[in-house]
């Protein structure tokens, strides 16, 4: 058999990491003195690894984050904001996922919620959990059209069904009673078989005024849903007169959400 047949029908049973490395490996002369359970085990791990890596890829690529570059490696914690690096270092190793907890990350416009958030749903992708970024508002608009549309069902379970959904502007506009219910319908179908983080500008403590308060019955039932277990992370100045946006910190675009 041709060292061209050989790769040929790699490349056709989509082994195209193993044929490029297979090719290589005929081409070098020191390879001969290597014996041919070595070489195949070279040629399978280069395989699995270019596997692995196509495959994240695609996660971070499909989970539509608003800063595909976040790394939990670059968060600034010399910043003057109040973190807590434990925590933070803790949640990257992703436990909170299979434990099915939520996390609240809450601060003022330009603390750095969403790039910490992308950074937590980015080292979800590397242990290969799917993964959904949304913003609320366009959250709420896509359940909207559905529902007229007649694909609701459909649109639901897009955002239902990833593992880890990451939700920012989280009530920064107070919710319709009409968008309350589809909140409501998404948190319960996740409730305690996935994970989601909440972007807020809110405390928590203001989300019940944002749901509505005692005007609205759903309000309790969907704090219900969110908040029993929940990791916080507020986000705070250590010195309000020395306060900078993290969008210069990061080097970001000023049109970027945080």
């Amino acid at each position: 058999m041709t060292t061209q047949s050989t790769t040929d029908k790699l490349i056709e049973m989509r082994l195209t990491a193993m044929s490029d490395a297979f090719r290589n490996q005929q081409n070098d002369p020191q390879m001969k003195n290597v014996c041919f359970e070595d070489r195949f085990s070279m040629l399978t791990d280069i395989e699995y690894s270019s596997r692995k890596n196509n495959r994240l890829k695609r996660l971070v690529h499909g989970a539509c984050f608003d800063q595909p570059e976040a790394s939990i490696m670059d968060i600034n914690y010399t910043s003057g904001r109040r973190l807590n690096r434990s925590l933070i270092s803790n949640l990257a190793a992703c436990e909170y996922i299979s434990e099915h907890r939520n996390i609240f990350i809450t601060g003022a416009t330009g603390s750095g919620k969403t790039y910490m958030a992308c950074a937590l749903g980015i080292e979800a992708c590397k242990q290969y959990y799917k993964t959904m970024y949304a913003r609320l508002p366009d959250l709420l608009l896509d359940l909207e059209i559905a529902r007229d549309n007649g694909t609701y069902r459909k649109v639901m379970a897009k955002y239902a069904n990833p593992v880890l959904l990451i939700i920012d502007e989280w009530l920064l506009l107070k919710p319709t009673e009409a968008e309350q219910k589809d909140i409501f319908e998404l948190l319960h179908s996740r409730r305690r078989k996935s994970s989601t983080i909440f972007c807020s500008q809110y405390i928590k403590d203001g989300w019940y005024e944002q749901l509505g308060g005692t005007a609205s019955p759903l309000a309790d039932a969907i704090l219900d849903r969110i908040i029993y277990d929940a990791y916080k992370i507020n986000i705070e100045s250590t010195d309000p007169t020395k306060d900078i946006s993290m969008r210069e910190v990061y080097g970001l675009s000023k049109d970027l959400q945080k």
